[in-house]
């Protein structure tokens, strides 16, 4: 008995031993690859916008300021009132000049009293034509005087030189006024078309140029695209404008060339010294883009993933312009490559994707676009 139980043990210990030698170790699983949105590199004609700080100035902007010096007097106009060319507007006070012009009156009248007195003697022959002359000229000089305080005296009444609006009145009632004053009464600007002035640097303005249509300079200004302006609260003006002249310099402190855009005014929003930022529209003919929420950026450089098979590769590539949060490829991409679209953060280069292509236009569209 205690030997078939010994047997017994030995059976069942190389069963086991058999059966566990013919368990196989558990592999491990590969990970999930995930599917993510690719896009194929294309061309597109897009627009860009280059912006430059602005000032406004009405179209004929003039400075009043009186000829004559006296207290202003009266003020018969208030700030943004339209007014007319000639127009009065300010009233200086003239007790001064008009007793000099009551003096002057009289030294006309004792003038003119002499000639007349001397006209009929030299008629006679009993004083020579010399001394009638003589009184003649004097008269003269006396009507001259006079006429010269009578002008001051007009003068004392300031008008408007220009047809437009009031801008601020910097004297009133009772101030001191003159030609010399470092601030002028007021001005007067008309407003119905304003002008922008903005400048672009040296190299700004030869890219500019030489991106224009036309033969001859003035050709290029004629071509020139429209300008956006977009105001102080960071709304587009209604309207476009017109680039009417470039400076025939450089200003050597700033290394800048200015330029004045035209814009219709009708409404009365722009005014004289409202500033603003005008947008410079440059176009790219079929120019190679990519969205920009496909790219990353390292040490001032772009990347984006290339997608070789389900693999990820990463592809450095140089940017020309920006526009409605697509980028323009300078260099690095051709057409019809296919890159990562989105997930930029989530991979890296290597990783194994599954491709799902989508189209261009619905990553843009799902941008909120910079004009509307």
């Amino acid at each position: 008995m205690k030997i078939n139980s010994i047997h017994s043990l030995f059976v069942l210990s190389l069963v086991l031993i058999l059966s566990s030698c013919g368990e196989k170790e558990p592999q491990q699983q590969a990970p999930r690859v995930m599917p993510y949105p690719v896009v194929k590199v294309e061309n597109q004609t897009i627009t860009s916008y280059n912006s430059f700080p602005t000032r406004i100035e009405g179209e004929v902007n003039s400075d009043v300021r009186p000829k004559v010096s006296g207290y202003i007097k009266n003020v018969l106009v208030d700030e943004g009132d339209v007014v007319k060319q000639g127009q009065l507007l300010f009233k200086l006070e003239t007790a001064a000049l008009s007793q000099d012009a009551e003096a002057s009156k009289a030294n006309v009248n004792a003038a003119q009293v002499e000639v007349d007195k001397l006209k009929p003697l030299v008629e006679k022959n009993i004083i020579s034509k010399v001394q009638l002359e003589t009184a003649k000229a004097r008269l003269a000089q006396a009507k001259s005087a006079y006429n010269g305080v009578a002008a001051n005296i007009n003068y004392a009444n300031v008008k408007s030189p220009v047809n437009g609006v009031v801008g601020s009145i910097n004297y009133r009632k009772g101030a001191l006024v003159s030609a010399q004053d470092p601030l002028p009464i007021t001005n007067v600007s008309s407003i119905d078309n304003v002008f922008a002035y903005f400048s672009m640097n040296e190299k700004q303005f030869i890219d500019f140029i030489a991106e224009a249509e036309g033969e001859t300079y003035q050709d290029k200004i004629a071509n020139f695209p429209k300008v956006k302006l977009k105001l102080a609260n960071n709304a587009f003006y209604e309207q476009e404008g017109t680039i009417e002249t470039i400076t025939g310099d450089i200003n050597q402190q700033t290394g800048t060339i200015t330029f004045r855009a035209k814009f219709s005014n009708a409404s009365g929003v722009l005014r004289n010294g409202s500033s603003g930022t005008v947008l410079v529209p440059n176009t790219f003919k079929n120019a190679l883009v990519v969205p920009a929420e496909s790219t990353f950026e390292r040490q001032g450089k772009y990347y984006v993933y290339g997608v070789q098979g389900d693999s990820l590769v990463t592809r450095p590539i140089a940017i020309k312009a920006t526009a409605n949060r697509l980028y323009i490829v300078e260099s690095g991409l051709e057409k019809g490559e296919t890159i990562l679209a989105k997930g930029i953060n989530k991979l890296g280069p290597g990783s194994k994707i599954k491709p799902m292509p989508i189209s261009m236009d619905s990553i843009v569209k799902s941008f909120n676009t910079v004009f509307k």
